[in-house]
């Protein structure tokens, strides 16, 4: 869990980096229908979690520096027993000033009323548009209602700066405490990873495989997936994302899982390919070992100080190489690499930044140029090779393989801590893992 300690202390950094005069506006997600008159779950906006924690829809956040009656404003639904009694427990403001810290807390349909006054005066506005389309609309009415008072007095902003682009960059650099629920999200992950291996059989439902997913992170206190998870057998496993999930798990292919679940909010994101009756072809392990090659020559190359394309470039060197061991591709390796020929078969890059998004937010260039890797940064490592079937050119044989191997990193002072380390990814280990529980 985050504390609210460290709630306050990123609201803190936020408004240090925005200065005095300027105020923060920062909506809620909002509920989406699912079918007529039922919502998906409900999922806080992940800029508005990593400020606030508040787990309700129907909120704003305001920050504003310097002000002598609270810097940290929130407007919420009121308490209402009756809406209380169908759809659950609210808040309200006294609930929001009680619980997470606020210094005022109003009813949301008072903030017509409210917010106006607390932009008066201030300098800039912090707000990201684009985002929430409707509540950009309220944004600017606020401020042209100030510009019609100008001449009574008034003091609107004069500038509205985007707020993504400091709040992102914090939210790159991962806390300890962050980090700390990355690890145990990540933890839950490879217990559900490693129980699917013990129980996948010829023969099984692609479905069984993800349900069992589901149950191992609920069963152990993630409720939710971080995203949908991947579940594909055979030639399906050439489809990156893939989430039909419904086919029947062939004697001889291999199988492709990337899930993950969501603890606190913050995702955890793993992918694993294993044979489905348990013991790799020739073929299949021969593709295997060159992405485990990959896999753990690119974890090499995350560390501070690097580029963040140095694990894909690695990977890409590693893969390449492998394709040509394979008879796949033929000439020489720097050229190969050079004309991108490695993209039939290697079309995504090796990583991604993760966090409270499963692709999380942040910069990956500067200046035109690779970002440097820092200290705190959590990132995947996912090579892959695709061989989909009546692909041009490509020998029969390994037709319909599909692998990828994914581990979450996070970057250390001396190089880096792999969080998703226990769910096996040698090959033997992988045949001995499932060899023993059948």
């Amino acid at each position: 869990m985050i504390s609210r300690a460290e709630y306050a202390r990123r609201r803190r950094e936020l408004m240090d980096l925005m200065g005095n005069n300027s105020i923060a506006i920062l909506p809620s997600a909002s509920e989406a229908v699912r079918s007529r008159d039922t919502n998906f779950n409900f999922r806080q906006d992940s800029d508005f979690q990593y400020l606030t924690g508040f787990p309700e829809p129907e909120s704003v956040v305001v920050l504003l520096p310097g002000r002598e009656h609270g810097e940290y404003v929130i407007f919420c639904r009121e308490k209402d027993p009756m809406m209380e009694t169908w759809h659950g427990r609210r808040y309200g403001p006294k609930g929001a000033k009680k619980q997470f810290g606020c210094n005022d807390a109003f009813p949301i349909e008072d903030i017509d009323d409210i917010l106006p006054g607390l932009m008066e005066g201030r300098e800039r506005i912090y707000y990201e548009f684009g985002n929430h389309p409707d509540f950009d609309n309220h944004i600017m009415g606020w401020v042209n209602t100030l510009r019609a008072q100008v001449k009574k007095g008034a003091t609107p902003p004069g500038e509205i700066i985007d707020l993504s682009h400091i709040l992102h960059d914090m939210r790159l650099i991962k806390s300890k405490a962050e980090i700390k629920v990355m690890q145990k999200a990540a933890e839950i992950s490879a217990n559900a990873h490693i129980a699917a291996m013990q129980i996948c059989k010829p023969g099984m439902n692609e479905l069984r495989i993800e349900s069992e997913l589901k149950y191992q992170f609920a069963n152990q206190g993630a409720r939710w997936e971080a995203y949908s998870s991947i579940v594909a057998s055979g030639e399906n496993a050439c489809i990156l994302h893939y989430v039909e999930n419904n086919a029947e798990m062939q004697d001889g292919d291999l199988l492709l899982i990337d899930a993950g679940a969501e603890l606190d909010g913050y995702a955890a994101d793993i992918s694993r390919t294993f044979p489905v009756n348990g013991q790799f072809s020739a073929e299949q392990r021969e593709a295997y070992e060159w992405v485990l090659k990959a896999n753990v020559k690119a974890i090499r190359e995350a560390k501070p100080g690097n580029p963040w394309s140095a694990p894909h470039d690695a990977a890409v060197k590693e893969l390449t190489r492998g394709l040509i061991k394979m008879g796949i591709l033929h000439g020489k390796l720097e050229d190969l690499i050079e004309q991108e020929a490695y993209k039939p078969f290697y079309m995504h890059k090796t990583g991604h930044w993760l966090g409270l998004d499963v692709h999380d937010v942040g910069d990956y260039l500067q200046d035109r140029e690779p970002r440097i890797l820092e200290e705190g940064m959590v990132l995947t490592i996912e090579p892959g090779l695709y061989f989909a079937p009546n692909t041009k050119g490509l020998d029969e044989k390994w037709w319909g393989i599909g692998i990828r191997i994914e581990d979450d990193i996070v970057i250390t002072t001396k190089g880096n801590k792999v969080l998703t380390k226990s769910v096996p990814k040698d090959p033997d280990e992988i045949e001995a893992l499932m060899a023993k529980a059948s």
